[in-house]
């Protein structure tokens, strides 16, 4: 089995009301944290870095 270092943003509440993140060289891969092993959604990495640049700075 494969080690994917999974995280979640350090402004997640203790709820598990949040999504991890799982940055690997080719794609990222998103899960809920409610049902982590109910699977991954998975895009190209370039895809993500699209998204991340895409959303507004708070």
């Amino acid at each position: 089995m494969e080690h994917v270092e999974w995280r979640k943003s350090s402004r997640s509440g203790t709820h598990g009301d949040c999504v991890e993140l799982a940055v690997e060289p080719t794609r990222a891969r998103i899960r809920d944290t409610k049902d982590r092993e109910g699977g991954t959604l998975a895009v190209s990495f370039d895809a993500w870095r699209a998204f991340v640049a895409s959303v507004p700075e708070q």
